[in-house]
């Protein structure tokens, strides 16, 4: 709960915020304009182990000493706190701009742009040197390679929450397997690193705060930068939503973004077109799922809408011509 000197003061109003539909994020402010910031899983019927809201915490917990700049968490709301009795946590509020918008990203300038870009691939790279042992995250999850682990999950996942057949991504699914990279490093990875979830500083565009860590696991370090770059179109490039801000000038290209990645963590980015097309292949999937839980239960549905099919089958198509032009 919050220190004291931040405890509410007076009526707390609930407001929902960010454009996610895994996981809700929702602002609460007291009659003193205090902000605090409540996490919770979303409505209605959900995937088994999907969701952790409490791992997620105890994970920004963990991280709070680290490099890694991330909100501070105040504690778990007590057992039914919340109306249907799920699970909740509150955690800081952190000031700065979020690039979750096409109004917002082109409001920047290309230094701007080009100072988010960097930001995001040397904040990633310090993801990936934490000590995951030092920090207390060396039990998170298993150690073994983390290509088939995501393989043998989202497949799953995609059994349990697809809304119709689309056999190019079994397809896909078929040539991930076939061509599984050897990993020789374990280490904390976020599972959904991307602009949208990442606070920068109003001004400067640095990274203030990494969130939505739902995903996060110990793996390959290449697996967050294949998210990245899934969700770093090109000119030309559709994106989920519409939503293309890299597309803009000023945002570096995708093997500018690898480039300026290698630099600040020294790391082999030779496997990079494998991993690449695993995060597009995934993305599609979760598409899938937020599609499924909107059509189940409309609460869930972001301002931003729901994913359309033709965008996810959109998706496949692009990890389709990532292969095609490696």
């Amino acid at each position: 709960m919050p220190t004291v000197g931040q405890r509410p003061e007076g009526r707390l109003s609930l407001t929902r915020v960010g454009l996610g539909q895994s996981n809700l994020t929702f602002r609460l402010i007291d009659q003193s304009g205090k902000k605090w910031v409540l996490r919770r899983p979303p409505l209605g019927r959900l995937l088994e182990s999907a969701h952790d809201v409490a791992r997620e915490a105890r994970i920004l917990k963990a991280l709070g000493p680290t490099a890694v700049p991330v909100p501070q968490v105040y504690g778990e709301l007590p057992r039914g706190a919340t109306s249907d009795g799920a699970p909740a946590f509150l955690m800081s509020w952190v000031d700065g701009n979020v690039v979750d918008t096409m109004n917002s990203a082109e409001a920047l300038d290309a230094e701007g742009r080009r100072s988010i870009s960097v930001g995001l691939a040397r904040t990633l790279a310090r993801i990936h040197a934490v000590d995951v042992q030092r920090a207390g995250l060396s039990e998170l999850a298993s150690h073994k390679a983390y290509a088939p682990r995501q393989l043998k999950r989202w497949k799953g996942q995609w059994e349990q929450s697809k809304t119709r057949e689309l056999p190019r991504l079994d397809d896909l699914t078929l040539w991930l397997e076939q061509r599984l990279p050897v990993e020789r490093e374990v280490v904390l990875v976020h599972g959904d690193f991307h602009v949208r979830n990442v606070i920068v500083t109003a001004g400067t565009s640095d990274v203030a705060a990494v969130l939505d860590w739902e995903l996060s696991s110990l793996g390959h370090p290449l697996a967050d930068l294949g998210t990245l770059l899934a969700y770093w179109p090109h000119p030309g490039e559709v994106g989920l939503g519409g939503f293309t801000p890299t597309a803009l000038p000023g945002f570096l290209t995708r093997d500018s973004m690898i480039a300026e990645y290698a630099r600040a963590s020294e790391a082999d980015v030779g496997d990079i077109v494998f991993w690449q097309v695993l995060a597009l292949w995934k993305l599609a999937i979760i598409a899938e799922g937020v599609l499924r839980r909107t059509k189940d239960q409309p609460l869930n549905k972001a301002a931003a809408g729901a994913p359309e099919a033709a965008e996810i089958s959109g998706l496949v198509d692009r990890a389709w011509h990532v292969i095609a032009h490696a």
